[in-house]
């Protein structure tokens, strides 16, 4: 019989363990929904996070702004109007960012577009404010982005007529 107490006392102790775990370190549901502890957390455009206890306070945390300096940026003309990757590009120059040459793009688009790689989300929606962009603009980077390739540039801006209208060609001294 003492072997069968045991059993039960260790079932117990497990259960009891199970239950004042789950107490202590509740689960987060993926959709933002209240979890055990009464705290709802929301992110939006990955750069803040604003959580709310039950009680009713809020904090907000936003992530670290980039240097423009540090983040390669490539800007190409998609908008059929010469000169408007250049004058793009002279005004991110401008504002900061490491800009590389313009080229032209493959093909033209109708709308806009500022594209990332893997970790330069902020710094692209940084370049989208820079531009008066609006933040649907702002694109995690694919092949289908009308460019042969983006080489070493962490950030493709892609100069669409509704960005181009705002630029002035550039002009050299033979013209």
């Amino acid at each position: 019989m003492p072997i069968d107490r045991a059993v039960i006392l260790l079932g117990l102790f497990v259960l009891a363990t199970v239950l004042l775990l789950g107490q202590i370190h509740p689960s987060t549901t993926g959709s933002g929904a209240p979890s055990a502890s009464g705290t709802t957390t929301t992110t939006t455009s990955g750069s803040s996070a604003t959580t709310a206890p039950a009680h009713g306070a809020t904090t907000t945390t936003t992530a670290p702004r980039v240097h423009p300096s540090n983040v390669p940026v490539l800007v190409a003309n998609a908008s059929g109007k010469p000169g408007a990757a250049a004058s793009v590009t002279q005004q991110l120059q401008v504002a900061g960012w490491n800009v590389q040459a313009p080229i032209n793009a493959t093909a033209n688009v109708t709308t806009s577009a500022v594209y990332y790689v893997a970790g330069q989300r902020v710094a692209a929606t940084q370049v989208a404010v820079t531009l008066h962009l609006p933040a649907s603009a702002v694109l995690p980077y694919t092949t289908a982005a009308p460019v042969s390739t983006i080489g070493t540039a962490e950030i493709l801006v892609v100069v669409a007529p509704d960005l181009a209208a705002g630029t002035s060609p550039t002009t050299t001294a033979a013209s």
